[in-house]
């Protein structure tokens, strides 16, 4: 643990783990609030809720071809900053809809929210790959797993009491506050320039729609050329499988099978459970980067994770049901840190924008072709013991494919874990 918050020594880093947790924390809330907000406010019409929820996934679908040309082209300390300058601003926007209670602008201001927020990413992870030490890279993917946990547990919760005491109105004004906190924060350290523009100066006149689909097919080419990263991206595959199936498979088989009378209680316990264990897995996975190689976390993290998940629904008891699904999501963090180490070391910063803006994509279409499969098939065609057996299934297998037609000792795995045994002090970005 004491190598995780090492890290913290460097301030570029420090500065940009604090913006990016500000700017969650305040999306948390607000986005909560949201929710409770439709729910109270328009209790007749609950197909609100479910409409916010798709205001937020669908510019993942629509823009994930421009994001990473943007993060490659433009200057990510820029784009991360006015990502935020530019939500605070919609924000600000919301607040006055939602004051004057009209729909008809409450949702495009969401949706128009959501997609500046899918340029963030990109820049920020682009940006960590330049300003740390290749050892740093595992430590930062784990306390990455442990911030989201911690979201996991307590963010609605916090969200909540903020509704209760604050109403929406008040949500939304911190929500707004907390991306003008990050904005300030991502400008403040100097970055170096081959860091923030690692293709040279770039004119934003000359951009045309033509180069932009050239370079998002450069991305696509550099991806599939090289075995192992096409493996590392195709892995988010499995993630949109496993959010798609526990974002309905949990609630069903409690309501259905286990406590149908009490599930709505017993659902808010499986997700702070859910929590706590990728939180503890999130500490465990960072140790283990400094000591296990990537591939083997992989498989490992896999191959638990979908045994566990398969017993889950095959559990009779609901006691038995928790300690299935915190074991599962124990495991998890072995697979997102093991990758989130590893990206870095084999992408060339040039065109790391380019693949990172592939992940949130290639999820978001698994989970929802999860979730359209679980409305067609269940319970007609399926019980919900086949839905557990399906999704632990294709995770487990997942594991087989990296066993057997991954590299058992790449050279770009040896690069990666080199450093962290070694404890190398060499560090890309400048010092402040």
């Amino acid at each position: 643990m004491k190598a995780s918050f090492a890290i913290f020594k460097n301030r570029q880093y420090s500065l940009l783990f604090t913006a990016s947790v500000t700017s969650q924390l305040g999306s948390v809330i607000g986005m909560t609030a949201l929710i409770f907000y439709f729910l109270d406010r328009f209790s007749h019409q609950p197909y609100l809720a479910t409409l916010n929820e798709l205001m937020f996934s669908l510019p993942s679908l629509l823009i994930f071809w421009i994001v990473g040309v943007a993060a490659d082209r433009m200057d990510r300390q820029k784009i991360a900053s006015n990502c935020d300058w530019i939500s605070a601003f919609l924000s600000i926007a919301l607040l006055v809809a939602v004051e004057f209670e009209h729909l008809s602008w409450i949702f495009p201001v969401i949706f128009l929210r959501a997609a500046v927020a899918k340029f963030f990413a990109p820049a920020e992870q682009a940006i960590l790959q330049g300003i740390l030490r290749k050892g740093d890279y595992a430590v930062a993917a784990g306390l990455n797993q442990m911030v989201s946990s911690i979201f996991m547990i307590f963010g609605n919760g916090l969200g909540a009491l903020v509704y209760w005491y604050m109403g929406p109105q008040g949500a939304i004004i911190i929500d707004a506050l907390s991306f003008i906190i990050s904005a300030i924060l991502i400008r403040l350290p100097k970055i170096r320039a081959e860091v923030r523009l690692p293709n040279g100066s770039y004119n934003v006149k000359s951009t045309t729609i033509r180069s932009i689909f050239s370079d998002f097919n450069q991305g696509f080419f550099y991806i599939i050329k090289d075995k192992l990263l096409t493996s590392l991206v195709a892995s988010f595959t499995i993630f949109g499988v496993i959010n798609g199936g526990c974002s309905v498979m949990l609630i069903f088989i409690l309501k259905y099978k286990l406590v149908p009378h009490s599930y709505e209680l017993f659902s808010v316990w499986a997700g702070v459970i859910a929590g706590f264990g990728i939180l503890i897995g999130s500490v465990a996975a960072s140790v283990c980067a400094g000591k296990c190689r990537f591939r083997s976390m992989i498989i490992i993290g896999l191959l638990t994770s979908g045994l566990f998940m398969i017993c889950a629904g095959y559990v009779s008891t609901v006691y038995l049901f928790f300690v299935m699904i915190f074991l599962s999501t124990l495991m998890i963090p072995l697979v997102n840190v093991a990758i989130g180490g590893w990206m870095p070391h084999i992408v060339d910063p040039k065109m790391m924008g380019r693949v990172e803006s592939w992940s949130t994509p290639i999820l978001m279409l698994s989970q929802s072709l999860t979730l359209g499969f679980i409305t067609f098939s269940y319970p007609k065609v399926l019980s919900i013991e086949s839905l557990f057996l399906i999704v632990g299934a294709m995770t487990v297998l997942s594991a087989f494919y990296y066993l057997f037609f991954v590299p058992a000792d790449t050279i770009e795995e040896r690069a990666a874990i080199e450093p962290m045994v070694k404890g190398s002090l060499e560090t890309p970005g400048a010092k402040d």
